[in-house]
C-alpha cells in the first residue's frame, strides 16, 4: 500500500515501480527505492525499437523534501544492449540534468536562486554552494545557447562596474522585451563587436537592428556605428537630465563656499520637488525664491526646463526648444551647466531622437541595483561567468521550461 502511494505521489509509471521506502528518523532522511519490472525492455533516443537490459547501475538522486526529511530516490537504472552490440544507459524522464538530482529538485533550486542569495539557497536545501551554482550555471548556459534573437530589432546597452572603480561589465537587452540577452567584460567598442557576433550566433542580423539606446560613451557610439550600422542611436532623457543634475550639484558646491545657506541642501535640490517632505520642500522653495541672486537656483530652473523640453513628443519642437535653452544657458553665469550645453550640442541628433523613439535603457540602469544584489549572490566568486549567470537569472527572462517541464515560464 505504501509503495503505491509513493508511486502515485512521484508520478512514476510502468515499468518503474517503488520497491521500498526507508525512513531514517535520526538522520532525517527518506530513501525511496525505485526498480523496474523484470523482463522490461527500454527505448533509447536515436535508436529504433526497445532493447533488453544488459546490466544495471544504482543512482542516488536528491528529490524534494518529504516534510522535514531530505528525500532521495535510489534508482536501479538499466543499461540496455543495442543491436550493434554497444551498451547504453537508460535515462528515466525524471532524472535531472546534473548528476545526483531529480528534475523537480533542480527546478526548486533554480526558482529559489531567482529570489534568494546562493548562500541562502545552499543553506535552505542543505547543499554545497558549489552545487547550487552548478545547477544555475548549467540551466542558464543551456537556455542562452538555445535563445532565438531573430525578432530583436531594438537594443538597450549599458555598463556597470564589477568592483569599485574598475572591472566593467557591459549588458545588452532586447528593449521590447526588457530582457538581458548579452553580458560581457569591458566597456569599449569591442564589446559592441562581440554583441554583433552574438546576435549572429542566435539568428539575428546586426544590420537589421533599427535602434539602440546607450549613454553618451564615445566607445559605445563608435562600436554601434561600426557594428550596428543601421541602428538609430538614442540618448534617453534620463542620461541627459542626470548630466544636468551633476552640473546643478557642482554649482551648489561652488556657491556654498560663500553662501552657507546652501549647505545641507544637496538632496533637496537633486530630488523631485514633489517627493520632498514639507520641511525639505520649504527649504528648497526659499532658495528658489532667490533666483536673481543665487546661481544655484538658476541651475535648478535650467535643469527643470531641460526635463520639460525632453518630455515633449514633437521632434522639431524639441530641437528648437533645446537650441533656445542652450543659448540661454550660455548667456548665463551658471558655468557648470555650460558643460551640459556642449554635451547636448555634440549629441543633438541622438538626444532629439528620444522624442520620437521614447526608447530608454532606464530599466538597465535599474538593473544596476539588482546587479549589486547579484554581486552579493555571487559572494566568493569573482569570475565573469558567475556574474553572467546571476544577471541572466535576474533579468534574462530565459525560458527554462524547454529544459525542465517543472520550471514555470
Amino acid at each position: 500500500m505504501t509503495e503505491k502511494i509513493f508511486e502515485t505521489a512521484l508520478g512514476i509509471a510502468a515499468p518503474w515501480t517503488v520497491a521500498g521506502v526507508d525512513l531514517d528518523a535520526g538522520a532525517r532522511t527518506l530513501t525511496i527505492r525505485i526498480d523496474f519490472v523484470v523482463g522490461s525492455r527500454f527505448a533509447v533516443p536515436g535508436v529504433d525499437g526497445v532493447h533488453p537490459v544488459h546490466d544495471t547501475v544504482t543512482k542516488r538522486l536528491r528529490h524534494l523534501n518529504f516534510f522535514q526529511h531530505e528525500c532521495y530516490l535510489e534508482v536501479r537504472v538499466p543499461r540496455v544492449k543495442l543491436p550493434g552490440g554497444s551498451v547504453r544507459q537508460v535515462e528515466p524522464e525524471w532524472v535531472g540534468h546534473l548528476s545526483g538530482f531529480t528534475l523537480l529538485f533542480e527546478a526548486l533550486v533554480l526558482a529559489l536562486c531567482q529570489q534568494m542569495t546562493f548562500t541562502g539557497v545552499a543553506r535552505l536545501v542543505n547543499l554545497s554552494l558549489h552545487r547550487v551554482m552548478a545547477i544555475c550555471s548549467h540551466y542558464v548556459e543551456q537556455a542562452v545557447a538555445e535563445a532565438d534573437f531573430s525578432e530583436v530589432k531594438s537594443l538597450a546597452i549599458d555598463e556597470t562596474s564589477r568592483a569599485r572603480g574598475h572591472d566593467y561589465v557591459t549588458l545588452a537587452a532586447d528593449a521590447k522585451r526588457r530582457a538581458v540577452i548579452f553580458v560581457t567584460e569591458g566597456r569599449g567598442a569591442e564589446t559592441i563587436e562581440a554583441l554583433a557576433e552574438d546576435l549572429k550566433a542566435h539568428g539575428a542580423d546586426p544590420n537589421a537592428i533599427e535602434s539602440v539606446s546607450i549613454d553618451m560613451s564615445p566607445a559605445f557610439i563608435k562600436g554601434v556605428t561600426a557594428h550596428l550600422p543601421n541602428a538609430r542611436i538614442t540618448f534617453d532623457k534620463f542620461h541627459v537630465v542626470a548630466h544636468a543634475s551633476t552640473a546643478l550639484d557642482r554649482m551648489r558646491r561652488l556657491e556654498q563656499r560663500t553662501d552657507p545657506d546652501l549647505k545641507g541642501l544637496r538632496w533637496s535640490l537633486l530630488k523631485d520637488r514633489q517627493g520632498l517632505n514639507t520641511v525639505a520642500r520649504a527649504e528648497l522653495d526659499t532658495v528658489l525664491a532667490q533666483l536673481t541672486t543665487k546661481r544655484t537656483a538658476r541651475a535648478w530652473r535650467y535643469r527643470e526646463q531641460l526635463r520639460e523640453i525632453l518630455n515633449r513628443k514633437q521632434i522639431n519642437v524639441v530641437r528648437l526648444l533645446l537650441a533656445q535653452w542652450c543659448t540661454n544657458v550660455m548667456r548665463s553665469k551658471v558655468e557648470p551647466m555650460k558643460d551640459v550645453v556642449r554635451l547636448i550640442r555634440r549629441h543633438l541628433e541622438g538626444i532629439v531622437a528620444w522624442a520620437q523613439t521614447r526608447q530608454t535603457n532606464g530599466f538597465l540602469e535599474a538593473l544596476n541595483g539588482l546587479f549589486q544584489a547579484a554581486k552579493r549572490k555571487a559572494r566568493g566568486y569573482g569570475r565573469i561567468a558567475t556574474i553572467r549567470t546571476v544577471i541572466f537569472l535576474l533579468a534574462g527572462k530565459l525560458d527554462f521550461s524547454k529544459l525542465n517541464p517543472h520550471v514555470a515560464r
